[in-house]
């Protein structure tokens, strides 16, 4: 992989051989001291010339998601003080968030990877409750069964739906909306009538959800951090 430069823009171009298309990805990068942003492009092998060619083309697309992901930092929850739940920042004394304030209560609050690990108990605890219940709901509603329901903080995507009929949705679904958590429920639960995302896996989604599109696009803006 190497780095290539675009006015101010620093990107990590690949090169594949395998590839047909090119391909540009914007992801978070959190540090201790700040937040970054990465910049991806995978292409097939081409000339100098012509990636500079793509990324002037999709500057503005860049320089927009790098906006998104600064923006939704500022949204965040202030460690230790707040909870980002169900969309909404709540103050740490809140009833919905006690048994956050009680873990935090046991520790040495200026250790950060021990107060980053009670946030991370504490959404595993509510996406335990919350999304068991969701999954059960939408389950039965659309008549379907799943062999088991996994729980896990994952990086790169908010669930995955196994040939096994494993579901494993991600507890970090707890800083979003709740209609955006059903969506992914449904989602998943889809996957266990089609195994890709054909033009019938969207219509399934769509004739339980109708606002799927709109809840697919609002999405991708949010954060997996």
């Amino acid at each position: 992989m190497n780095e290539i430069f675009y006015k101010d823009l620093k990107v990590f171009h690949l090169t594949k051989k395998s590839l047909k298309n090119s391909y540009i990805s914007v992801k978070p990068l959190r540090t201790k001291e700040c937040l970054d942003v990465e910049i991806f492009l995978k292409t097939p092998p081409l000339r100098q010339a012509y990636i500079q060619s793509i990324l002037e083309e999709k500057e503005s697309w860049i320089r927009s998601q790098i906006t998104k992901i600064f923006n939704a930092n500022f949204a965040q929850a202030q460690l230790e003080d707040e909870v980002e739940l169900f969309g909404q920042i709540y103050s740490i004394d809140h009833p919905l968030v006690a048994p956050l304030q009680k873990m935090l209560e046991k520790i040495e609050v200026n250790d950060e990877t021990k107060v980053l690990a009670c946030y991370d108990k504490f959404y595993k605890q509510i996406a335990m409750e919350h999304l068991t219940s969701r999954i059960s709901y939408f389950a039965q509603k659309m008549d379907l069964e799943y062999q088991e329901l996994k729980f896990r903080k994952m990086k790169s995507r908010w669930g995955s739906c196994s040939s096994k009929k494993v579901i494993t949705l991600n507890t970090m679904l707890m800083k979003v909306e709740r209609e955006l958590i059903d969506y992914v429920v449904v989602h998943e639960l889809a996957h266990l009538v089609h195994m890709n995302h054909s033009k019938a896996f969207h219509s399934l989604v769509t004739s339980y959800l109708p606002e799927a599109k709109y809840y697919r696009q609002k999405l991708k803006s949010a954060t997996l951090l």
